[in-house]
């Protein structure tokens, strides 16, 4: 590695985190958050991890419950526990679309976010920060309503930042086992695994159907409508 590269890298580490991101507009850093499954090792400091988090606490609840709860998992060893279970879920949940891929018609676009999603379950215990998101239930029922915009918010501070981070659920085949391991109490479930790191790659706008597609006024009139 270069020098100058060490130096840049080692300046992201130790950069003013009550500024950064501050001046990211609104709606840019909505329409370029994509999801960045290829993360480097290097470490991402707590205040950075708490100002993310920070930003998922101003989603809405129904009646301010605020019912989440974000556990950062950093430690080597506790991230090699996460990755072990995650890789062996995230490889049987593959196979088919794996499969899928084979075939010379399959696009290309979903090809590639195969590979991204196999390149995150090979290297996750690099990924330095897995943050869990986890939530009381309510009337026996997770309020997802609260905790994926939570997540959302996650995601988007992320992105202003400069952090590289995605969305996975995998993690919940072995969602007892994890909860449990996290000291999670009972009716208070993990329901998202957020793997954080400064990026190997750049944010930039996802592909996305036009909108005059998917909004109507009034009434549907789309495909299978009355």
């Amino acid at each position: 590695m270069s020098g100058g590269a060490a130096g840049s890298r080692e300046r992201r580490v130790t950069v003013d985190v009550a500024v950064l991101g501050e001046d990211v507009p609104l709606l840019e850093g909505i329409r370029t958050t994509r999801a960045i499954r290829r993360l480097r090792s290097d470490p991402v400091p707590p205040a950075l991890v708490r100002k993310v988090c920070e930003a998922g606490t101003f989603a809405p609840s129904g009646g301010n419950r605020q019912p989440w709860f974000f556990i950062a998992v950093t430690e080597p060893e506790r991230r090699a526990f996460v990755a072990d279970r995650y890789r062996r879920a995230f490889h049987a949940y593959i196979k088919p679309a794996l499969a899928a891929a084979a075939e010379p018609s399959f696009p290309e676009s979903k090809r590639r976010n195969i590979r991204s999603a196999l390149h995150l379950a090979d290297h996750l215990h690099e990924a330095p920060v897995h943050l869990f998101v986890a939530g009381w239930t309510r009337r026996g029922e997770p309020q997802l309503q609260a905790l994926f915009p939570a997540i959302q918010n996650v995601l988007l501070a992320c992105r202003a930042v400069g952090l590289g981070a995605s969305l996975t659920t995998i993690h919940q085949a072995f969602g007892r086992e994890i909860d449990a391991w996290l000291g999670l109490p009972e009716g208070c479930p993990t329901c998202a695994l957020l793997p954080i790191g400064w990026p190997i790659g750049r944010y930039g706008r996802p592909d996305r159907r036009s909108v005059d597609a998917c909004l109507f006024y009034e009434r549907y009139e789309g495909p299978g409508g009355d």
